[in-house]
């Protein structure tokens, strides 16, 4: 019998009383197909990569994840660089990457198909930025990440970094949407400068207020802001929100809504390999977040690193992105 760690999330999701249910019955299902699995649950935020990292030095190949796009990122950072298969059981709010991979969004549903899953190895982003306060700018040390799905830049981290806790768990996406109008009545949009290397551009600068450096078409879960992108493919797709205004963000919101925001002069969409972004006021705080969750603070910069992870996916949504 093969052998997987499941690592899950007991407080993700729309109905975190049902987890502890979902993943013993998710257990048997996949015990029943020949995958003897150890269960291992996280005691709070950051521990999910951890334990992934003791998984693999334990000579764990197959890590299976059961939570949101956030603990599914911080398992991808304890698996890379590595050799170890990642496995999906959605159990998240938004589950970009399982609408992306067409997964079911219900973790036991998803462990009676995994069976039938194929690995693939794929792209990932990775943004580097330097470590606050250490050194001078010669000697300047750094943190790195690595991303799934998407980066946020401006508006939407501040909105993670002013979102609290206990609000997110009580409404799920709909406190993400809360947040965002109201700091869209008092945040200053401050401007960053993105520096970008794509199939079609070297070293070219764009201005924005808002980005998202996307892996997957989707962000937030539901909305398309980068149409076009190809999960399979390595490369992101960098979308462009240029304008300071207040009134301007609710005209992007509706434009959003309706997939009529690329019409708009001031919002732009590039293919990009490489990203470079840093405030265009040197004092400004401007934040990034990674997968839906708070990561740094600009200058940063984004990469593609191909070929970073091994994926189980559907057979089918493997052929037709072939």
């Amino acid at each position: 019998m093969k052998t997987a760690t499941l690592i899950y999330n007991p407080i993700a999701g729309r109905r975190p009383e049902r987890r502890e249910k979902e993943i013993e019955d998710a257990a048997t299902a996949l015990a029943a197909s020949g995958i003897k699995v150890r269960l291992a649950q996280t005691s709070g935020p950051g521990t999910a990569g951890q334990m992934a990292r003791e998984e693999v030095r334990r000579s764990e190949t197959l890590i299976l994840v059961c939570g949101g796009d956030g603990t599914i990122n911080e398992v991808i950072n304890g698996l890379v660089p590595g050799e170890a298969t990642l496995g999906i059981l959605p159990g998240g709010t938004a589950n970009i990457i399982a609408k992306e991979l067409g997964l079911p969004h219900d973790p036991v549903r998803a462990a009676l198909e995994l069976p039938g899953w194929r690995p693939r190895r794929i792209a990932l982003g990775r943004v580097t930025w330097p470590v606050a306060g250490a050194g001078s700018v010669q000697d300047r040390s750094v943190d790195q990440r690595y991303f799934l799905s998407v980066s946020g830049v401006g508006f939407d981290a501040y909105v993670v970094y002013k979102l609290s806790a206990a609000f997110k768990m009580s409404l799920g996406v709909a406190a993400y949407v809360a947040e965002a109008v109201r700091q869209a009545l008092r945040h200053s949009f401050p401007v960053f400068v993105c520096k970008v290397d794509g199939p079609q551009l070297q070293g070219r600068e764009f201005r924005a207020t808002f980005a998202t450096i996307q892996r997957t078409g989707l962000y937030a879960g539901w909305l398309r802001l980068a149409p076009g992108a190809r999960f399979f493919e390595p490369q992101f797709r960098l979308c462009l929100f240029k304008s300071r205004s207040r009134a301007r963000y609710f005209v992007y919101a509706a434009a959003v809504l309706a997939r009529q925001h690329l019409r708009l002069s001031d919002v732009e969409l590039v293919e990009a390999q490489r990203v470079c972004c840093a405030a265009a006021d040197p004092e400004q705080r401007i934040h990034f977040e990674l997968d839906g969750e708070l990561a740094g603070e600009l200058p940063a910069t984004f990469e593609v690193v191909p070929e970073a992870l091994t994926l189980l996916a559907p057979e089918e949504k493997l052929e037709t992105r072939k």
